[in-house]
């Protein structure tokens, strides 16, 4: 059965996007079997950048067709041998190149050619004949597993070591100066919409409240913590703190999730209450909010507390339409500069410039 190019790259998208996740702290991938992992962790070590990309089209068709040879990269080597050079051509190094990870120009270019196979015979060609001695060992686990969850364990585990790789090099943002209103509203819906590990909201929301300070000359304090840090550790009273002087004007919580009534109590008595917070803002994505958690709101209210909620999107453009076109191009600035921070994942900062293209060429 000759191989189905299309739900190839799907499996190879899906794979990616979990990797993504894993490293974003949004979801996990479980490691295959020591050996493998250990056989995988050193074809990644390798210069020879051949080895780690054509592992993609061996698990890739052999998830597809347990009937084709994965150590068969060449159609003309028998029926049930595949057309590897047509897989990377065709699925596997657009997919890098888009994700902006490195890799070669083509493993069937560079190294794998005149219809070698992936076997012994082949060692004596190879520069770094410990890491294809590595290559085999998963090929020969490939070759004899028939269970598609483990190949697609072992096919996002190679797809993190991908997504590592890219995290180790430098991944450069699209900086533009000016937006108008429109393209800055088009740009934070399409950013909040992506997976970002709640990263993105927090710095859309930092840096609204940074132009808001320039624009008008506030002197605030922002002070704002890391994703994932508790509150507890780091002794704030929220995800954002803006005081001056001595005194808490605001704090607020950017979540991602639905924020019920037992959310508003815990918020209250671990955070708003210990810390004294008159006026506490939840930044979320949708206008739905439970009437349990209004209701418990309200009390807060009669007791000097406000607590209100505010959609991001819908707070943005507001902001936006007030501080102008210079304060528009601060806020951007400010973006950028959260964006550029060291623990930002490669995939935000690539999602970043898709995003500006799309709005930009829009």
């Amino acid at each position: 059965m000759p191989i189905d190019y299309d739900i190839a790259r799907d499996h190879l998208q899906t794979a990616f996007e979990a990797a993504e996740n894993a490293l974003m702290a949004i979801g996990e991938t479980a490691p295959p079997p020591k050996r493998i992992a250990d056989a995988i962790d050193s074809v990644f070590s390798s210069r020879t950048q051949a080895f780690r990309e054509v592992l993609l089209g061996c698990l890739l068709a052999r998830i597809q067709d347990k009937t084709i040879d994965v150590r068969k990269p060449y159609v003309s080597q028998g029926d049930d041998a595949y057309n590897g050079r047509t897989l990377d051509e065709r699925v596997v190094n657009p997919l890098l190149q888009e994700k902006r990870i490195p890799s070669s120009r083509g493993p069937f270019l560079s190294v794998f050619r005149r219809s070698v196979e992936f076997n012994l015979s082949t060692r004596d060609g190879v520069r770094d004949k410990s890491a294809y001695d590595s290559f085999l060992v998963i090929v020969e686990f490939v070759e004899y597993t028939t269970e598609d969850a483990t190949l697609r364990q072992v096919l996002d585990f190679v797809a993190l070591q991908f997504v590592q790789l890219r995290e180790a090099a430098t991944v450069p943002l699209t900086r533009i100066q000016r937006m108008s209103l429109g393209q800055i509203s088009d740009l934070v819906s399409r950013l909040l919409a992506l997976p970002s590990g709640g990263r993105m909201p927090v710095y859309v929301v930092v840096a609204a409240f940074d132009a808001i300070d320039w624009h008008f000359s506030c002197g605030w304090d922002i002070q704002w913590q890391g994703i994932n840090v508790a509150d507890s550790a780091s002794g704030v009273g929220g995800d954002i703190v803006i005081t001056q002087g001595d005194s808490i004007l605001l704090a607020a919580e950017v979540t991602e999730r639905l924020v019920d009534r037992n959310r508003v109590v815990a918020t209250f008595n671990n955070k708003i209450g210990p810390h004294g917070i008159e006026d506490y803002l939840f930044f979320v994505n949708s206008e739905s909010l439970p009437s349990e958690a209004v209701q418990q709101m309200r009390q807060y209210f009669a007791q000097g507390h406000e607590i209100n909620f505010v959609v991001i999107a819908d707070w943005i453009i507001a902001v936006m339409a007030t501080i102008g076109s210079s304060g528009r191009s601060h806020f951007i600035e400010s973006l950028l500069d959260l964006l550029d921070l060291p623990d930002t994942p490669a995939a935000v900062k690539i999602n970043w410039n898709r995003c500006i293209d799309q709005v930009i060429s829009g």
